[in-house]
This record gives structure tokens, sequence and C-alpha cells, in this order.
């Protein structure tokens, strides 16, 4: 079994349902999940929008390649309501997904790149993989996610 890091984000709807849901549909699709962030708040990142982000980071042990967790996270995003990633420029989503670890792997491909190569740009990403593993160490770096947190 593997450790995976997904990172959720939402800025429409019911942000908590959306959420909730994201974690039920990774439970079912994914594997099990072994930790749970709480739910924070933040402003969007890279775009305009009225619309405030409520994020979360969950740890999951599943058995699927990096690559089919890949295919499993776009399809729940699809199933919660997600027309389409956005390709050049950020948007207000109904639920994103991302995987931002995957055991220690330093995957680059067009379609998958692990660790996430914004994880130490996003606060809204590092305080809650932080709080669920606050020692965890960045296999590119080497260095502790918790020393990129921004004041």
């Amino acid at each position: 079994m593997s450790l995976v890091y997904l990172g959720l984000g939402t800025n429409l709807g019911d942000k908590n349902q959306n959420l909730n849901d994201a974690v039920m549909e990774l439970s079912l699709e994914v594997g099990c999940v072994v930790s749970l962030s709480a739910f924070y708040t933040s402003e969007p990142w890279g775009f305009n929008s009225e619309h405030v982000f409520l994020n979360a980071v969950v740890l999951m042990e599943t058995s699927l390649s990096p690559v089919q967790v890949l295919l499993k996270t776009q399809m729940i995003e699809k199933k919660l309501g997600r027309t389409g990633k956005s390709v050049t420029d950020y948007e207000d989503r109904l639920i994103d997904i991302d995987i931002l670890l995957y055991d220690m792997l330093i995957i680059e491909n067009p379609s998958l790149k692990i660790p996430h190569p914004l994880i130490t740009k996003r606060n809204f990403v590092l305080i809650p993989l932080v709080e669920i593993a606050p020692d965890l160490v960045d296999p590119v770096s080497g260095k502790k996610y918790r020393e990129y947190i921004q004041k």
C-alpha cells in the first residue's frame, strides 16, 4: 500500500458539503482515509473572484498507481459537478482535487507532476498538510514542509 496526500478545494455552492462529498467519493474509489485536516478558508490564488475557498488535505492509503489515482480524482471531480480543468487561467470551481504527494516519489511527465509543483508556494495547501503531517519532508528539497509556510 502507498500513501497519497490529496489537496481539496472548493469555492462554489455548499463548500462544506463539497469537501465532505469529495472525501466520501475518494474513500470509495481511491482507498482508506488515514487522516483529514480541518477545513480552512482562503482567498482565491492566481485569479480574482468574490468567492472564498474552503480547502483541506486528506491522507489516504491506496493500492492504486499514481496514474490510476489521477484518473480516479478526475472522475470524482466530474461526478461532483466540475466541468473541466482550467488550462491557462484559474477559475471558480465546485471541487478541485490535486495529488500533492505519492509516497516519496518524484514524477515529472506532461500529465502528472509529483510532488505537486506549487505545494511550497500555497499556504492553503501547506497549513492543512502540516496539520496532519507536521514532520513531512519535501522529497525534492529535503526540507520539512512546515519551513515553507509564509507568515
